[in-house]
């Protein structure tokens, strides 16, 4: 089998074997501590621009099948494991992974310490790095890889292009697409709701024009203060629309209103992250993917109060505005890889359009 480098920009580098797709890629490595769900990881397009490596050290032993996608075309660079598994077992298997990734034409390595490069990004933060030939000249390639930008405009890349449905006979729901995962859109759909999803330009204007019910921010990828025009439409939303958002979307939020966010040194991106809400003080375990977080001092002069916190480093996982019907979880509530403890923020998404709908009416 081929044999391929991971250089990271710190210089350090691993070699292992080659599986993916044969192109060479440059991405911000990071890691995912999830013991399943790989295949909606790898499909997340809050992955953008990100070379993923799997704690757990076998990947790909229950294959890939229709049902797990988060979107049609990944959007990750790379992906790095421990073992990738040639003969999966699973009633749903339709192909390996290795047949995946060269069918997405994603590059992948096998066969490296990915213990020792998670610690590694744990001590440093993430780092750029680049997948590419072993053979490469290692100083030629680490000098080139130290030269490139990673690019900004992460969320224009994965957002829909134009507006479009999903069908409904209840509530309406515009959907804001910042790299939304099926798995939101399911979950509306779930609850009857008649969903407009639109791109991550739309003006506020026009979706006020949709007289919709409710307004969902979705996930997406990347720092949050490259997408200026969403803080100007969600000052035009709230106050006059019940407003959800997830991950991206309650940074946005959280920007919008004006508070700050900042960017964490590995992120929060696996399937087991304990959060408490501060109301009850019950406690839920998340899936999350996020490498920014919103700033708590920064909240302090704002109209929005935290809601939830994230019990191992204590960072901001909730908000709600204190005078709208609006709020934000930075966890996924929809999971997919994870656990759907929190499955419930959706519940309450509805009954908030519930009040809208039926102030409407009284004042009618």
């Amino acid at each position: 089998m081929a044999k391929r480098i991971l250089m990271l920009e710190d210089g350090n580098y691993f070699i292992g074997e080659a599986i993916g797709s044969t192109k060479e890629s440059i991405g911000e490595v990071v890691f995912n501590t999830g013991m399943t769900g790989y295949q909606e990881t790898l499909t997340d397009p809050s992955y953008y621009g990100q070379i993923i490596t799997f704690t757990y050290p076998l990947v790909g032993n229950y294959g890939i099948n229709r049902d797990d996608f988060e979107s049609i075309q990944p959007s990750v660079k790379g992906v790095v494991v421990k073992e990738a598994a040639e003969f999966p077992s699973n009633w749903r298997n339709q192909m390996t992974l290795d047949a995946f990734l060269k069918e997405k034409d994603i590059p992948g390595i096998a066969g490296i310490d990915t213990r020792k490069l998670t610690k590694l990004i744990r001590k440093e933060g993430t780092l750029k790095g680049i997948l590419t030939d072993a053979n490469a000249d290692k100083e030629a390639l680490l000098h080139h890889l130290r030269s490139v930008r990673l690019p900004s405009d992460q969320v224009s890349q994965v957002s829909s292009s134009k507006a479009f449905a999903s069908p409904g006979s209840g509530k309406r729901v515009v959907l804001v697409d910042y790299g939304v995962k099926a798995s939101i859109l399911k979950e509306l759909n779930k609850r009857g709701c008649h969903v407009t999803i639109v791109p991550y330009n739309m003006t506020a204007a026009e979706v006020l024009a949709m007289h919709p019910d409710g307004v969902m921010l979705s996930n997406g990828p990347g720092d949050p203060k490259d997408v200026p025009e969403a803080l100007e439409f969600i000052r035009g939303i709230q106050g006059k629309i019940p407003l959800f958002g997830i991950c991206l979307g309650h940074q946005l939020f959280a920007l919008a209103n004006g508070a700050d966010t900042f960017k964490l040194k590995f992120g929060h991106r696996g399937a087991n992250h304990p959060v408490k809400e501060l109301k009850t003080g019950r406690v839920d375990f998340t899936a999350q993917n996020h490498g920014y977080a919103v700033d708590k001092a920064s909240l302090q002069d704002t109209d929005l109060e935290i809601t939830h916190i994230e019990l191992n480093d204590e960072t901001v996982e909730g908000l709600a505005h204190r005078e709208y019907p609006a709020y934000t979880v930075q966890y996924h509530p929809e999971a997919n890889p994870g656990p759907s403890d929190v499955n419930y923020l959706f519940d309450g998404f509805m009954e908030m359009m519930d009040v809208k709908i039926k102030g409407e009416i009284e004042h009618a």
